[in-house]
Formats: structure tokens, C-alpha cells, sequence
């Protein structure tokens, strides 16, 4: 039979070394990366890829296949598996630090300052990655990117497409772009699941990771996307609803708030918009957005919100409050106690 995972580890490291342009058959020498695997199937990712190319993996750990997760859950989006990843980089002062999912579908980054690279971090990395060899790269994202992203990637002279949570409708709106002669060749979620034209589609976490290494061997990862700025607060609420019909509730909440945002003089729609409203705000204390979706799978609506000046997220809070409480079956208390706690009355 074939050793699939042979096949598939050369691949990557021919890949690697292709794109280094080295004549060493160890291209990674002198370079310093600790991989963090939870105890999922990534391991092989330090041991059969960075190694052999003669990368120092020292300090990499988990990398051992254990299905009860004795140490963290492996999830690049767990604080507590980001924050293990952070300490190891710091503590080993290595160049780069890589985590992966259960699967490998997913991995995020962790830059040499020990900054942690996920979220719209993430995407922009991986967008800059994609525009080298597509230099009129569009990218299809999620739905709740920062509005500081579009700012980012416009000026890379890279387009983004905001579309829709969930990995697979990023992957279709990428094809279907690509099918109209657009050159949407990264599809990527704020979750890290990444998916890149040139590698079939395939959300694959160690193709991406792939990618970072390359770029790491040249320059500091924390220099590609030093000018990305940062909202000073985001906040995620969840808003339980109890209706049967959960998902018709929530839309009819969702057509209102459009509507509303249309005729309000504070609030604006953001368009086009594939998901849930995407609302701006201006407020006496800076600027900020909200998206408000009904959710895949479970009977609530989330609410991400984004604000250039903490004060103005509890105004933008009460806002939204005073506009959903016209709705008996939406629990608003998560609203509620943000506005308790952060209001400056």
C-alpha cells in the first residue's frame, strides 16, 4: 500500500523548498520554529517537514496523537491553546510558532515577538501570501472581518469579497468568482480554515502553514502585516430566541434592522452584505460596526461588534438595545449586563 503520508510530507517539503530557492537540502537552517500540535494529527508537521529541511523545532509540543487532549484543546481560536503556543515562542526565542486543529484543516501563527497571528491577522498574512503569485488576488472571507482589514488589503492592491461564515460557502464563492474569470484564489475564514487555488481548494492547515514558513525564512513574519490596525474593542454577544421557528424570527429581526438603518441618521448599512445586517455606526465617542447574523445551528442571533474607541461600544450596545427590545422572544440580558457594566453614566 501506499504511505499516503509519506507522499503527502514530501510534497510540502518540496513545496518549501522550491519556493526558498535555496541549493541547501536544508533550506530552514539557522531558523527557529516551535509547533504546537494539542495532541491532534499535526505533529508530523515538526517532525517530517520542519526537521528534515533543518529547521530547530526544540521547545515544539503535544505532538503526540492523544484523542483524550491531556493539555489543551487543539483549536488555533482557544485562548488557552494560543496563550500554550505564545509562552513556548517566548521561552524558546524562536522565529515562529505554529498551531494547528484536531485535523489539520485549520493552524494560525505565532510571530518571533510572541504575538499571536489569527483572525483577521491570519487573513491578511495569508492574503499577502496568496497575491504573490496572483498579483490581482481577490479574497473571499467570512462574514465578520474588521473593517481595518478592507483598509489593509486595498491598500496591498488585494480585493476582498465579504461573504458568508462557514468554509464551505467561502470555497464555493471562490469557485464560483474564479468560474467568472475573477482571480479569487484564497478562500479564508476568521477561524484560520484557509483554502488556496493553488492547492485544489482544499482547506488544508499545513499547506498554509506551509506558506508561512517560505515567508519566514526570508523576513520577520511580524513585518508583513505591522500596518494592519486593531479595533480598541470587539466584543461577541449571543442572543437567545425562543421561538420554534427560530431561524424566520431571526431574519424578520435582520429585515427590520436594515430597514431601520436605512432611515436612521446615526446608523448606516453597510452593503453588499451576504449575511446577517452589517451596520456602521458614528457616535459622540469615535466610530464602530456591528454584524448581526442568525446563527447556523443553534436558536440565537450573534452580534459581533467593533469600535475604534472603548466608549463607543457601550453606546453602540444601547443602541442596538433600544432597537431590539421591541422583540418579546429575544433574550437581550447578554446586551444588558454589557451596558450595565460598561457604561460611563
Amino acid at each position: 500500500g501506499y504511505d499516503l503520508m509519506k507522499i503527502y510530507a514530501e510534497h510540502l517539503r518540496n513545496l518549501i523548498s522550491e519556493r526558498i530557492d535555496s541549493d541547501s537540502d536544508k533550506p530552514l537552517e539557522g531558523l527557529h520554529i516551535v509547533v504546537d500540535a494539542g495532541n491532534g494529527a499535526g505533529g508530523f508537521f515538526a517532525t517530517q517537514i520542519l526537521a528534515p529541511l533543518g529547521a530547530n523545532i526544540e521547545g515544539s509540543q503535544f505532538l503526540n496523537p492523544d484523542g483524550s487532549f491531556p493539555n489543551h484543546i487543539p483549536n488555533p481560536e482557544n485562548k488557552e491553546a494560543m496563550n500554550s503556543l505564545v509562552e513556548a515562542v517566548k521561552k524558546n526565542h524562536a522565529d515562529l510558532g505554529l498551531i494547528f486543529d484536531t485535523d489539520v484543516d485549520r493552524s494560525s501563527a505565532v510571530d518571533e515577538n510572541g504575538n499571536p497571528i489569527g483572525g483577521n491577522d491570519l487573513v491578511a498574512l495569508a492574503a499577502l501570501l496568496a497575491s504573490r503569485a496572483h498579483p490581482n488576488l481577490t479574497v473571499v472571507t467570512d462574514s465578520v472581518t474588521s473593517d481595518d482589514l478592507k483598509d489593509f488589503l486595498e491598500k496591498k492592491g488585494i480585493h476582498q469579497h465579504r461573504f458568508k461564515r462557514g468554509y464551505r460557502n467561502v470555497i464555493n464563492e471562490a469557485k464560483r468568482l474564479c468560474d467568472e474569470g475573477e482571480d479569487a484564489a484564497l478562500a479564508i475564514e476568521t477561524s484560520g480554515h484557509a483554502a488556496f487555488a493553488d492547492n485544489y481548494f482544499l482547506d488544508d492547515g499545513a499547506y498554509l502553514a506551509a506558506q508561512i514558513v517560505v515567508e519566514a525564512a526570508s523576513q520577520s513574519i511580524s513585518d508583513l502585516i505591522s500596518e494592519l490596525k486593531h479595533p480598541a474593542m470587539t466584543e461577541d454577544f449571543r442572543l437567545p430566541v425562543s421561538e420554534k421557528a427560530f431561524r424566520a424570527y431571526g431574519e424578520q429581526v435582520i429585515e427590520d434592522l436594515k430597514n431601520f438603518a436605512r432611515e436612521s441618521e446615526t446608523i448606516e448599512l453597510v452593503e453588499p452584505n451576504y449575511e446577517g445586517a452589517r451596520i456602521r455606526f458614528t457616535t459622540p465617542y469615535g466610530k464602530g460596526w456591528a454584524l448581526i447574523r442568525v446563527s447556523l445551528h443553534e436558536s440565537l442571533l450573534p452580534v459581533h461588534l467593533e469600535s475604534d474607541q472603548p466608549e463607543a461600544a457601550a453606546y453602540m450596545a444601547k443602541e442596538l438595545l433600544e432597537f431590539l427590545s421591541q422583540y418579546p422572544s429575544l433574550d437581550l440580558n447578554d446586551l444588558r449586563d454589557y451596558i450595565a457594566d460598561n457604561s460611563n453614566e
